[in-house]
Order: structure tokens, then sequence, then C-alpha cells
């Protein structure tokens, strides 16, 4: 799902960030980019936080099991090169 659309910031990006030290919403603005554009997402990213609704569904880091299988959604990554294509139009 995702929380941040305007910087195409998912949920599971938030938590790992909050699981990774992230206190407040500046951590996540810093780190992730969250509601630095519109704004709008502040309010859910924050839920997410220590104290929040989501907050105990935030796994800490060091409870994670090491060499867990997890595939990364498609903005996780961040792509080496992106190839551009060059096209021409012409008009009879």
């Amino acid at each position: 799902m995702f929380i941040c659309v305007c910087n195409a910031i998912t949920e599971r990006q938030v938590k790992t960030a909050v699981a990774e030290g992230a206190q407040t919403l500046s951590d996540l603005q810093g780190q992730l980019g969250v509601a630095s554009c519109c704004g709008c997402c502040a309010d859910t990213a924050t839920e997410y936080l220590p104290g929040g609704r989501y907050a105990a569904q935030v796994v800490s880091a060091s409870a994670q099991p090491q060499g867990a299988l997890v595939s990364d959604a498609a903005n996780d990554a961040v792509a080496e090169e992106t190839a551009f294509v060059a096209v021409a139009v012409s008009r009879f």
C-alpha cells in the first residue's frame, strides 16, 4: 500500500524506517521524503511511529529473522539505469 503517493513511498518502506530507528515525522521525512510535497500523508505516516495506531505492526530490525526471503515491491529497489527509446514522428 502506498503511504505517500507524491513520492511513491510504500507502507513497507515506512515500517522499515521505523524499525531501523525513525522516531518522528521529521525522521521519516529525512529518510524517505514522506510528507514533503502536499503533506496529505503526514497523519498516516505518523501512525506507524512509536505510540501510533499501527506501531504494533512494526517489527524491530533486531527481531526480524536473518535470511528471511522477502520480495521487494516494485519501487523498493532503485534502478541502476533507465533506458530511453527515441521515437520519431513524421506527418505526411
